[in-house]
């Protein structure tokens, strides 16, 4: 299973997280990327645990609902490992080694960078350009992660009737994203920080000039909202989820249960920064983008950016992008902060 594809295909991006499997088809038409179809299918509680697959029918189920619903024909597909389940590093070869002759080097010195048998890993590779090291040299991009991760991937997505032709890195699939909407964003800031706020994870990424040097996971995500609510008013964790995403909750909802939430988050990001400045020459950023599914909450980026003092705005991966008749505009607005990897991931086409 390639992570790096060597030929460009039309690829479904599928992102399998805790909550939902998400979908994005990108085309591209006229020079310019856009966006045939998405769809965010939900998923019970225990499906998919820790970033690993417990349930691979019950995932194939609603990427099945989600192609029929998202009347897609195509079923090549793109999806992701989480970054922490993937060992990343970046070796330096002779430049004159054949792609077949790098491969046999790689797993014969394998052991010094992976710490799994070799049977046990799926393992690729990516030349990335000359080395520092010298003029006779390439750095190469080595990734490997454990081929049980991989495998569930591959399962639950044939379940539901697409093939999986890639398999990439939920870091570099939310970079590829973050890479199409930069440019827009005010002022061309030279350092920006992505703040992606998942179900139970919130991850921290510096981007300077647009490519990602620094990440920081937190345990801390939307979970902490959705239980706040069932323990608030007795509800079951669907009911707090349909609750939570309709608006439609008591009038206490706000001032007791969401803004406590919105003043955690503010602090995650805050302890966040404060780390990466203490390990790097900066101690301001430019911009901050907020992304995840908790990002769309209403005034949380004026809340963020007053306190911050730094401009704020809310992801969208799609705003260059054509976007199909068919899709409701406002709707994606809401959707897209949650939706980078599943973008990232249907760029692959174009790679």
């Amino acid at each position: 299973m390639k992570i790096f594809p060597s030929k460009s295909q039309h690829f479904i991006g599928v992102d399998i997280c805790a909550t939902s499997v998400k979908l994005a088809d990108v085309q591209r038409q006229q020079g310019l990327f856009h966006l045939k179809s998405y769809g965010i299918e939900s998923l019970s509680p225990g499906v998919v645990i820790d970033k690993l697959i417990v349930d691979t029918e019950a995932v194939g189920e609603a990427i099945g609902r989600l192609l029929k619903r998202c009347q897609i024909s195509a079923n090549e597909a793109a999806t992701s490992v989480s970054g922490s389940s993937v060992i990343t590093k970046v070796i330096d070869m002779d430049m004159a080694l054949s792609d077949i002759e790098r491969e046999a080097q790689i797993r014969l010195d394998a052991d010094q960078y992976i710490p799994y048998p070799l049977d046990e890993v799926n393992l690729d590779f990516e030349v990335l350009g000359p080395s520092l090291v010298g003029d006779n040299m390439v750095q190469v991009l080595l990734a490997a992660s454990r081929s049980e991760n991989v495998e569930q991937r591959i399962d639950a997505l044939a379940f539901g009737g697409l093939k999986a032709k890639v398999i990439d890195i939920e870091s570099h699939a939310i970079e590829r994203a973050f890479k199409l909407m930069v440019d827009s964003l005010p002022y061309l800031p030279e350092l920006v920080a992505l703040v992606d706020i998942g179900h139970n994870q919130t991850t921290l990424y510096i981007a300077k000039n647009g490519e990602f040097v620094y990440n920081r996971e937190q345990l801390f995500g939307g979970l902490q909202l959705t239980e706040s609510i069932q323990n608030r008013y007795g509800l079951s964790f669907e009911e707090a989820m349909i609750n939570k995403r309709t608006n439609t909750l008591p009038d206490d909802y706000y001032p007791e249960i969401l803004t406590p939430f919105m003043e955690s988050i503010l602090q995650q990001i805050t302890r966040s920064l404060q780390f990466y400045f203490s390990s790097s020459q900066y101690n301001t950023i430019d911009h901050l983008v907020i992304a995840g599914g908790s990002s769309a909450i209403p005034g949380l980026a004026g809340m963020v950016q007053q306190k911050l003092n730094v401009p704020v705005s809310v992801a969208n991966p799609f705003i260059n992008m054509t976007i199909n008749s068919h899709i409701d505009s406002e709707q994606l607005i809401n959707d897209a902060p949650s939706l980078m990897a599943a973008c990232g991931l249907a760029l692959r086409s174009f790679d």
